[in-house]
């Protein structure tokens, strides 16, 4: 008899018994609109975007080719042809790719120096950089010229102590030394995290192979580092590239830049030339696509290699 309801009981379980009155067996899938909200909370960030990303970047394309209401190479025919319009680039090219080199040595040796100091310091320096990554424009420029200006506090005392002879902030190298400036924070920022990859024993495990100090960094942690490096050299190199507000309140216009040439031609007082500006700001966005378009292509290399 138990064998008997043991087996009936047995033969029940398989079955698919009937929902009870009043029970919603869909209860547990949620329904289309609650599936759809999480879409609507990117809605103010697709709108944002859609307005100060991609809006600027159509009527850039769209004016670039407009001349006098028709569609026209003629901009980019007078830049190309324009000697003063080509130092422009050759200018910001160059100051680019100076402070860019320079922010990322200085930043590769900061960063491998802060990485040997207790974490409490280490804490306390990131915090100072990332304020110090975002003083820039006309609060640097200002205290640039207290500080190194023709008579600036810095300038008078390495004047005096016979250190320097006829260093000029409006120059050149003044500007160099002015966008090193503000390439550092960013780039020890950049590069902070890349350092995690980098085991500690690995410098003893290398010293026990004989090699040195030196052979450590170049064959061992530099390889390790080349993408990291690679990504913030262009970033840096972006970052120079668009400079304008510390450029401007240090020089005003007595130094080409395209920056400088794109709001002159934009609010300026003499000449309004916008759909000019539109083609100065598309070559300059297709140098910046050529440029990281390349660092990609290395990248994926060192991966492979």
């Amino acid at each position: 008899m138990t064998e008997t309801v043991t087996m009936k009981h047995r033969a029940g379980a398989g079955r698919i018994l009937p929902a009870s009155p009043g029970v919603n067996c869909g209860a547990t899938r949620p329904a289309a609109w609650r599936r759809s909200l999480p879409l609507l909370w990117l809605l103010p960030f697709v709108v944002v975007f859609g307005l100060f990303q991609l809006a600027p970047i159509f009527w850039v394309l769209i004016n670039s080719f407009q001349a006098d209401g028709d569609w026209s190479l003629a901009n980019f025919n007078e830049i190309l042809d324009s000697p003063f319009y080509r130092q422009s680039f050759g200018n910001s090219i160059d100051l680019a790719l100076w402070s860019s080199l320079l922010g990322l040595l200085i930043a590769l040796m900061g960063t491998a120096a802060l990485r040997q100091v207790p974490g409490k310091v280490q804490d306390a320096v990131v915090a100072f950089t990332t304020m110090a990554s975002n003083f820039s424009g006309v609060p640097l420029a200002f205290a640039f010229i207290v500080l190194l200006g023709m008579n600036g506090a810095v300038t008078l005392l390495l004047r005096d102590a016979g250190l320097i002879e006829g260093f000029n902030l409006y120059s050149r190298g003044g500007l160099i030394i002015l966008y090193t400036y503000f390439q550092i924070p960013l780039a020890i920022l950049l590069l902070y995290p890349a350092f995690d990859g980098i085991q500690k024993d690995w410098r003893e495990a290398a010293a026990l192979l004989g090699a040195r100090p030196w052979q450590y960094w170049l064959r061992v942690v530099l390889p390790v580092l080349t993408p990291a490096l690679l990504g913030t050299f262009i970033i840096l190199l972006a970052n120079a590239l668009g400079a304008y507000a510390s450029t401007f309140a240090l020089m005003t216009s007595n130094y080409n830049l395209v920056t400088i040439q794109i709001s002159a031609l934009v609010a300026g007082d003499i000449f309004l030339e916008p759909q000019l500006a539109a083609a100065l700001s598309l070559l300059l966005m297709l140098l910046l696509f050529v440029v990281t378009a390349v660092n990609q292509w290395i990248i994926t290399r060192s991966r492979y290699e």
